[in-house]
């Protein structure tokens, strides 16, 4: 465990104390109270790869220390590759991976989980920087908080002593029995509350501490009837729960007496502890997630401690109650995929579904759970016990996405032999997807949903109908034969694609080579470039290039700029080049016009931003069609793919008119498209 405060009942008055519970305080208000400059001094005087060092070992072939440019493996999340990149001379990280940034202050927040304050107190430290006075009221909070920190020390130790007497002895046999060793007692600290009514009382008066620390931090409760005030852990094992930083903000107490109407009794909230927002073993499994351990979340203490001392040293767990939206944000700080170890019981797969409906607002691009399903009536403890180790690596390598999840829970013990139970299904799952924030990560969860319904229902047959009067004999709803394309449709370009894909592979060529062809146009799109969701991996890994170039030094001169890039990267930039829609590009044979280049980069921007945008809102329009197609819908979607394709074709009149090789740009769309140049999407 990581070292707690000094063991003392009361923190020197003249010790500044600052705990990591939440406050309502924002960054923006702790650097108001701080003199005018001291902010600026404090990041002029500390060198931000000396603070980031300590948690990255940086890549020597890419870095430059000498100049501050150093690369590393992000520490934010799982990698191999140095994508991590440090200016000291801007005192700025950026991740080209998970895209985190920020400076020497943020990135302690992140990492050490400091506070604000924190993180400036450690800062100024290692500058040699006096900090300046605090606010009083701030001062006087701050140092309640670690006097309270303090008596939670003191109680800690008490229980340790009491598990050794002769009280202890039936809690003793108990752990014995759990095959808890010496070890794992004393790693995670574990002692007895006797029963009795006063005893922790009366050990923390006799040490001098007054009543409202004592009653403050969670240990004893009033008396109703005049007495005095009484013990809240009796006669139960108690769990001591730290912080990220080691702290003692609160314990957990198991009943030794199974008639206990509370088997399990948690610190009631204070000062120090916030339970929605604290999670056991916090600081052990942190450190262990970013050695590269999977980081596991469990049901309970002995869950933790059992997957602990067999080696799965990154776990946690909730205390006592189902994950709370903000648990789950500290657990993908901690690890972008957890593990969500769930009993294989009605009760575990309940759990899972609450947990199912809290994430999926809030997933993110790589930021996601996962689920292990243990065998039913096991929990975690149990399975190491029954089964062993490799049993549990089993386990967790068979991780399930938490999609099957989702699709376990709207599928499971239901019967879909009509129409209208299927049509039940579609609106369930349309319901529950359409929750989820990220567009992207909605539309990938739609095609997994999608490939299980068919796998589920089986290929579509396809129905005719009875041919209305006036309709066209031989139509039919539901799987369509292949009929011939209107000459409209065949005067197309885009006939021969079989979606999207080749224009949104122009669109993202076009972006590229502008940027490369002017290098000046990076700083202004640089966010939108850096956002832009490259769907082909070439293209992706050379907007990765451009961007570690722009940031690691100013674009001075064009042709330089480009030998960089073409150093990095020279095969995508070739293909890149070679390609006859980007060769014949008028803001590509143009060179020196900067202006028309900005323009021309907007509107590719935006193209690519309506087309995909469009698509989304299609698939979700037809996701809705369910039953029977409307004629007057279907009537108004041929018009405005009609209205698609004139533009299309005005768009290639632009160019011919200015001069250009359309019969080259044509030839170049059917290489494309013979040679798969782009990513399919799956069927």
């Amino acid at each position: 465990m990581p070292a707690g405060p000094a063991r003392s009942p009361i923190w020197p008055p003249d010790t500044p104390r600052f705990d990591l519970v939440v406050e309502a305080a924002t960054d923006d208000t702790h650097a108001m109270s701080l003199p005018p400059g001291f902010l600026d001094e404090l990041r002029t005087r500390v060198t931000l790869s000396s603070v980031i060092g300590r948690k990255v070992t940086w890549d020597q072939r890419k870095s430059n220390a000498a100049k501050g440019d150093l690369w590393a493996p992000c520490p934010f999340h799982q990698e191999k590759t140095a994508s991590f990149h440090v200016d000291d001379r801007k005192g700025y990280y950026y991740c080209f991976g998970c895209h985190a940034k920020g400076d020497a202050i943020s990135f302690l927040k992140e990492v050490e989980n400091m506070s604000f304050m924190e993180a400036v107190e450690d800062l100024a430290r290692e500058a040699g920087m006096p900090m300046p006075a605090r606010d009083p009221r701030e001062a006087q909070k701050a140092d309640r908080r670690g006097e309270l920190a303090a008596v939670m020390e003191e109680a800690a130790r008490h229980f340790r002593l009491a598990l050794k007497t002769g009280a202890g002895a039936a809690a003793r046999d108990y752990l014995a029995g759990r095959k808890l060793t010496g070890a794992a007692l004393d790693r995670f600290e574990i002692g007895f509350a006797p029963d009795g009514w006063q005893g922790l009382w009366d050990h923390l008066r006799q040490k001098g501490i007054a009543e409202d620390l004592i009653l403050g931090a969670g240990l004893a409760r009033p008396s109703t009837k005049g007495k005095q005030p009484y013990d809240v852990f009796r006669n139960r094992i108690m769990f001591p729960i730290r912080d990220a930083r080691g702290r003692c903000i609160a314990f957990g107490g198991r009943a030794m007496d199974p008639n206990d109407s509370a088997k399990y009794l948690n610190s009631p909230e204070t000062e120090l502890f916030d339970k929605g927002r604290s999670l056991y073993n916090h600081g052990p499994a942190r450190e262990a997630a970013a050695k590269g351990q999977p980081l596991i979340v469990a049901e309970g203490y002995m869950d933790v401690i059992a997957l602990a001392m067999a080696g799965f040293e990154a776990a946690v767990a909730p205390l006592g109650t189902a994950i709370t939206e903000d648990q789950l944000r500290l657990i993908w700080r901690l690890h972008p995929e957890p593990l969500v170890m769930l009993d294989g019981d009605t009760a575990g797969i309940r759990a899972a579904t609450r947990l199912i409906d809290l994430a999926l607002p809030m997933l993110e691009a790589g930021q996601g759970l996962r689920f292990v399903i243990l065998p039913e009536g096991m929990d975690p403890d149990d399975m190491i016990r029954a089964r062993g180790r490799e049993a549990m690596a089993k386990a967790i390598e068979a991780a399930q996405p938490m999609v099957n999840l989702l699709w376990r829970r709207e599928t499971d013990g239901k019967v879909f032999d009509s129409p209208e139970r299927k049509a039940a299904l579609d609106k369930s799952l349309r319901a529950v997807i359409k929750g989820i924030a990220d567009p992207s990560i909605r539309s990938h969860y739609g095609e997994e949903i999608n490939r299980l319904r068919r796998e589920l229902f089986g290929p579509a047959k396809p129905t005719f109908v009875p041919r209305a009067p006036g309709r066209q004999q031989g139509r039919r709803f539901g799987a369509a034969v292949p009929v011939s394309p209107l000459p409209a449709t065949r005067g197309s370009l885009l006939a021969a694609a079989p979606g999207p894909e080749v224009e949104e592979y122009l669109h993202e060529a076009m972006i590229l080579a502008i940027a490369l062809t002017h290098p000046g146009t990076i700083e202004r799109f640089e966010s939108q470039i850096e956002t832009v969701d490259m769907r082909d991996p070439g293209h992706d890994r050379l907007r990765h290039a451009l961007l570690a170039a722009f940031h690691a030094a100013p674009v001075a001169d064009a042709a330089a700029f480009r030998g960089k890039i073409v150093a990095a990267a020279g095969e995508e930039v070739e293909k890149l080049m070679s390609l006859a829609h980007v060769r014949i590009a008028p803001p590509v044979r143009n060179a020196e016009d900067a202006d028309f280049a900005v323009m021309c980069l907007a509107e590719e921007f935006a193209r690519l931003e309506a087309r995909r945008g469009a698509e989304a809102e299609i698939e979700e329009a037809m996701e809705d069609l369910t039953g029977l197609a409307d004629e007057g819908l279907t009537w108004r979607l041929s018009r405005a793919a009609e209205a698609r394709h004139r533009a299309e074709r005005s768009k290639l009149d632009e160019i011919s008119e200015q001069g250009e090789d359309r019969a080259a740009l044509s030839a170049e769309l059917q290489r494309l498209i013979d040679g798969a140049a782009w990513i399919k999407k799956k069927p």
